[in-house]
């Protein structure tokens, strides 16, 4: 599966509550799933937060989509495990700064980018079948064929492996573009202005 490949994704958009709507610049958001999928299947880094014994925990951590689902997986009855496990909603968040937008005033000075916060509540994989299925999602979507090549997951990898599906259904991306929005009065200013790829 490429980041174009879309099969088997629905075409509705992501669903917006009070929570996960974006209030401010709402004109750099976007509830598309293809714009979202593009960014998850790109980068396949998360940071999940939940609320602990009352206190907030984010933790970075390898996801992956499969149609409109979202999986990762962690050490079978760890920490991280056991409030996947539990039912809780979780707050997923994915992000890159694409450019940096200089300006000639250091107020203007701002950041192209993507972004996409997920909401949602993870289910434990505990089939085999659709177990081998996510890992040769992201398997493959590293290196195309690639499942096909290495040795599949034994019993006891498996048994080590707690693997967890999220359904993608709210959520917002939201994203910059552009150069930079200098004032004016400032342009006469001496200094260079534009755009410095970060190289991510």
């Amino acid at each position: 599966m490429t980041t174009t490949d879309l099969a088997g994704a629905t075409a509705s958009p992501l669903t917006a509550c009070p929570r996960s709507r974006v209030q401010r610049a709402v004109k750099r958001a976007s509830y598309d799933r293809e714009t979202a999928y593009r960014l998850i299947d790109r980068l396949k880094t998360a940071h999940v937060g939940f609320v602990e014994d009352g206190e907030p925990r984010i933790i970075p951590i390898t996801a992956w989509r499969l149609g409109d689902d979202l999986y990762l997986h962690t050490l079978n009855g760890g920490r991280l495990s056991r409030r996947l496990g539990s039912g809780a909603l979780l707050c997923i968040s994915f992000a890159v700064t694409n450019e940096w937008v200089m300006t000639k005033s250091a107020f203007h000075h701002s950041a192209n980018y993507e972004s996409l916060v997920l909401y949602g509540r993870a289910v434990p994989v505990t089939d085999h079948a659709a177990f081998d299925a996510a890992f040769r999602a992201i398997i493959n979507q590293i290196e195309p064929g690639r499942w096909e090549q290495v040795r599949a997951p034994n019993d006891k990898e498996r048994k080590a492996t707690a693997l967890f599906r999220i359904p993608i259904e709210e959520g917002a991306f939201k994203s910059r573009t552009g150069g930079p929005n200098d004032d004016p009065e400032d342009m006469s200013l001496p200094v260079w202005h534009g755009l410095i790829p970060t190289g991510v």
